[in-house]
């Protein structure tokens, strides 16, 4: 897999996704709350946002919103990441979002035996009608330059066009040299109303075949792909990736591996199938979890950041697992950690006070 230089590039990464505002109730319950604490999150752009704002990488965002106040909103909140907002689109607001809207999501974090809960508010929002030939991507990745292209299963499930559109961008990232990398990120939600899990496979099988790098768990590999998984074990899901890398061109599939103990504990670590070898990141157990949300986008911009900056797999996959680790220590989908505290936890330092 070739990464072109930065030179010549004004992005390491552009992303395409939907940016939802989050509301979080923090310990309390969605339907009996009184307040809730406002994030931005979504799955594409939680990975643009963590290599700018942890790795330092410049990042842009394609997406679309509705010009009024919540659109706004979201944009002072993105424009705290960093994440370059030269490529969204704005959609003028109908007066009542009757036609078109910005997207919410309330997400409770869970604790102990309650897992997380997420809700969202999502119907005809602005980037959810994007179609084919409303980016110029031949722009954007030959005029302006990028190295690295990602987008996922999510935005591809938003409509009916929109996977078209991730069809569109994928093309023109390959024409111009760009690694395309794809997360599954299956949710039953979004595919519900537009055809289940057939419509989700059928859609992902067209699009993996224009995918350098493939992120997903098993429960992604098995809804939206059709793979079978052998077993529980480790062994199992690896012999279910030899069999995705088989059928598609994949130069690289990763993926974080997590057992639930409690919805604040969990075993942690993550795993990538790279020129026919496994790379596993160190296993954590107990893993205490202050917000579970967007620990899978952090890592994969671990991981991604790992291969932007010359690093071999096997470093990237460790890199990816401590930053999706720390991002799981604070609330909100996006990461709040910084570059030094990744390195410091990668080289085995511990957790007392740093003074």
């Amino acid at each position: 897999m070739n990464i072109k230089p930065k030179s010549g590039c004004r992005w390491d990464l552009v992303a395409l996704g939907e940016v939802m505002l989050r509301l979080d109730p923090a310990e309390r319950r969605i339907s009996t709350t009184r307040r809730f604490d406002v994030w931005e999150g979504g799955g594409e752009y939680n990975v643009a946002r963590g290599l700018k704002h942890c790795f330092r990488m410049d990042t842009a965002l394609v997406t679309a919103f509705v010009d009024n106040p919540v659109g706004r909103l979201l944009q002072d909140l993105i424009y705290q990441g960093g994440v370059d907002q030269s490529l969204i689109r704005w959609v003028a607001d109908d007066g009542v979002g009757r036609t078109v809207r910005n997207g919410l999501n309330f997400t409770e974090r869970g604790f102990g035996l309650r897992g997380a809960m997420g809700c969202s508010d999502r119907g005809h929002t602005a980037v959810s009608q994007l179609r084919p030939a409303d980016i110029d991507w031949d722009e954007i990745f030959g005029n302006y330059g990028a190295r690295w292209f990602h987008t996922g299963g999510i935005f591809s499930a938003l409509s009916e066009t929109t996977a078209g559109v991730a069809v569109e961008a994928m093309r023109a990232a390959r024409r111009h040299g760009a690694v395309v990398s794809y997360d599954l990120n299956y949710r039953p939600s979004l595919w519900k109303s537009i055809g289940g899990v057939k419509q989700a496979q059928a859609v992902n099988r067209e699009l993996a075949p224009l995918v350098d790098v493939m992120f997903g768990n098993e429960e992604d590999f098995i809804a939206a792909l059709g793979f079978e998984v052998n077993g529980t074990d480790v062994d199992g899901f690896k012999c279910m990736i030899e069999n995705v890398v088989r059928e598609f061109p994949l130069s690289i599939v990763a993926t974080t591996l997590r057992e639930a103990t409690t919805a604040c504990r969990n075993h942690w670590s993550a795993i990538c199938y790279a020129d026919g070898v496994f790379h596993e990141s160190t296993l954590r157990r107990d893993l205490e979890i202050y917000d579970r949300v967007g620990g899978g986008d952090s890592f994969a911009s671990g991981f991604i950041y790992g291969l932007l900056s010359g690093r071999s797999p096997r470093w990237a996959v460790e890199c990816g697992a401590v930053h999706g680790a720390l991002a799981m220590t604070t609330p909100g989908d996006t990461s709040m950690a910084t570059l030094e505290e990744v390195l410091r936890a990668m080289e085995g330092a511990g957790t007392r006070i740093a003074r």
